[in-house]
């Protein structure tokens, strides 16, 4: 097939211990996951059903890359995040079942140019500007199920220069990481390649440029980024 220009590389993720990518084809992010974070933002923490949106593929940050600080925005805000990677397709997948579609995991962290997500609060409208800007997804590398297991407690944590921002536990999630894949299957067909982002604990904060970021979860590889 040919094309009227080149478009570039496929967005990839690295793959712990291997030369190989993981391609990406859509990432998805889970909104107010976690019961203290949710408060924070001024939500009661109620286990309704779980909120999603998007992120471009080609907003991933390799592990150790610098990320530029966004226009638009005054307020840019960690939040450190489990990352699923899916690598079977599946619609309507049972709870029972959505592990098997799971290929691995990683550590990401969903910025956010927080005061143009509030006013899209106020006003109604999507927060495409305030999530899915350029760079706004560093993600360390992918750790296949057959070398970590499945990750469904653990501690999740953020440090910004050497100072602790979050600190968690994946077992605090409202949404279990197989009723996230379970539920997002019945409003998409997943399919391998996607990527999703499982929500944040308590303790997002904003960051500027030159600061250093440490984002980990229990069992992989800790994201390391620096604000320029």
């Amino acid at each position: 097939m040919r094309y009227v220009f080149d478009l570039g590389e496929q967005p990839s993720a690295a793959l712990a211990g291997s030369e190989a990518r993981f391609p990406v084809r859509r990432i998805y992010c889970v909104a107010r996951n976690y019961a203290e974070h949710a408060r924070e933002m001024g939500y009661d923490p109620d286990r309704e059903p779980p909120f999603f949106f998007s992120k471009p593929a080609d907003a991933l940050v390799e592990n150790g890359c610098d990320v530029p600080y966004p226009p638009r925005t005054n307020n840019l805000h960690h939040e450190v995040e489990l990352v699923i990677a899916i690598g079977k397709d599946g619609r309507n997948i049972a709870v029972e079942d959505a592990e098997s579609h799971i290929y691995g995991y990683a550590v990401g962290n969903d910025l956010t140019r927080r005061d143009l997500q509030s006013l899209a609060k106020k006003d109604g409208r999507p927060w495409d500007t305030a999530k899915g800007f350029d760079f706004s997804a560093p993600m360390s590398a992918l750790h296949r199920v057959d070398e970590v297991g499945h990750l469904r407690q653990g501690r999740i944590w953020l440090t910004v220069n050497g100072e602790t921002r979050q600190d968690g536990d994946l077992a605090a999630m409202i949404w279990t990481v197989p009723e996230v894949v379970a539920e997002l299957s019945t409003l998409y067909e997943l399919k391998a390649g996607d990527l999703i982002f499982t929500g944040t604990p308590a303790g997002v904060g904003p960051v500027k440029p030159g600061d250093a970021i440490e984002c980990g979860v229990d069992g992989l590889d800790v994201l390391r980024h620096r604000i320029v």
